[in-house]
């Protein structure tokens, strides 16, 4: 049995508002044997990385390799846009060592919670991933149940949009799409996006991450 261990602390500011969610990067981060393109960051897999939506987004031109430059760069954009990120998933156990979430055994969780009332001026959480099994917003539903709370929907539309109440102070959850390519079989059968590849066939799952995330992100 692998024991799968996060291999990055939360990264949050006092200033941050945005908190991006997700479960584990896959195994090769937590061993320290990174692919030629990778960087040794949250959301560092060049073949699963949220950073290629940012960088087409904001035209950041960004690094793809294992410098600290590349690091660098990526810090930087956070702290500019308070943008931090706190995967929920602190280790957990696999027979097979792969990056699935469903591959995963006895997890154990980070206190989301806790983050949240350490940092007041967090208002939205970004599950990079929905309400499927062993994603960030399932486990932070099971999370949440701990501390007597509950999400309120507020738009059932994807991406979903939650609320909830900590000390009077509400915070948003937004579920969107996940990054990773086992997303693309989902986002081929939504409506909308079967919509916006029909009027234009070059439009691709690339292209709706980049349309989805850029108003959040």
């Amino acid at each position: 049995m692998f024991l799968h261990e996060h291999p990055y602390q939360p990264f949050i500011q006092k200033d941050t508002k945005k908190l991006i969610v997700g479960t584990l990067p896959p195994p090769r981060f937590s061993v320290g044997t990174l692919l030629e393109k990778d960087v040794n960051f949250c959301y560092g897999s060049y073949y699963n990385s949220l950073w290629l939506y940012l960088d087409k987004i904001h035209n950041l031109n960004l690094r793809y390799d294992n410098s600290q430059e590349a690091i660098e760069e990526r810090k930087a954009f956070l702290i500019k846009h308070q943008i931090g990120v706190c995967d929920i998933v602190a280790s957990a156990e696999r027979e097979k060592i792969d990056a699935s979430d469903l591959g995963m055994q006895n997890i154990k969780l980070r206190n989301i919670i806790g983050y949240l009332k350490k940092h007041p001026s967090i208002e939205t959480l970004l599950f990079i991933g929905g309400n499927s099994k062993n994603g960030p917003e399932y486990f932070f539903r099971k999370h949440i149940k701990e501390h007597s709370i509950q999400l309120e929907l507020v738009c059932n539309e994807v991406p979903r949009v939650h609320q909830f109440s900590i000390n009077k102070r509400i915070i948003k959850t937004v579920s969107l799409t996940s990054s990773s390519g086992s997303a693309n079989r989902a986002i081929g059968s939504m409506p909308l996006y079967k919509q916006l590849k029909a009027s234009n066939p070059k439009f691709n799952t690339f292209d709706f991450r980049v349309m989805q995330y850029q108003e959040y992100l």
